[in-house]
């Protein structure tokens, strides 16, 4: 008898919009793992350094071919490991995510990041969260969904994120490199950010993250 493939849902959507945190809790919720892709392209700019970016692809393939991504646990508690070793916190400040979307324009990046989160999902069924998830990497998935926010509500959420783990959070710094962020992600050449055809579109401007949750369950569950 053949074994199940795993079940991937898919959450694309820009910078802040929530994307992480409403994922963890829908893995939760499902008993699956969490895969956060921005995380791989932040911890790939973080080890490799400003200006990787304009490295020949050569270098970058080389570079790249020492690193492997794996998962452990699931929902919130999924870990996202690089070479076996935890993500440094220092990965999610806002230079190193300046620096991640640079490097997404690469070609050699994307291919190599592509592959993995491939590898990944024909291993463990996931909920994967990031810019072309529904229509790049997993376009076969069951489940795909696309978040969207006013980008001032955007940068007030990052606020409110950043506030509450004691760092500094400028709400004019924050908005401009979102607007920056969203510039880069939806008109870049490879891949740029828009919703896959046939993902459900949620605007979470004036939702909270429970009623977003419970649209995104009553979908992934055939209620809607």
């Amino acid at each position: 008898m053949a074994s199940k493939p795993p079940m991937i849902v898919t959450l694309d959507g820009p910078a802040g919009v929530g994307k992480s945190t409403l994922a963890k809790r829908l893995a939760g919720e499902l008993g699956v793992a969490f895969l956060d892709t921005g995380a791989m392209f932040r911890a790939a700019a973080y080890t490799l350094g400003e200006g990787a970016w304009d490295w020949t692809q050569g270098i970058l393939q080389q570079k790249l071919g020492d690193f492997e991504f794996t998962l452990r646990g699931s929902g919130k508690d999924t870990e996202l490991l690089l070479n076996g070793q935890p993500l440094p916190e220092a990965i999610r400040n806002e230079e190193t995510g300046r620096w991640a979307s640079q490097l997404a324009i690469v070609p050699s990046v994307r291919a190599y990041m592509k592959m993995a989160q491939i590898y990944l999902g024909h291993t463990t069924s996931l909920v994967a969260e990031g810019r072309d998830m529904g229509t790049v990497v997993f376009p076969g998935a069951g489940h795909k969904f696309f978040l969207d926010a006013d980008p001032d509500e955007r940068a007030r959420r990052r606020c409110r994120q950043l506030e509450s783990q004691g760092r500094p959070a400028d709400f004019a710094t924050i908005a401009e490199s979102i607007r920056l962020r969203d510039d880069q992600d939806r008109n870049r050449s490879i891949a740029p950010l828009k919703p896959a055809p046939d993902a459900m579109v949620v605007d979470t401007t004036n939702l909270t993250e429970s009623e977003v949750l419970e649209k995104v369950l009553d979908r992934v569950r055939g209620l809607i």
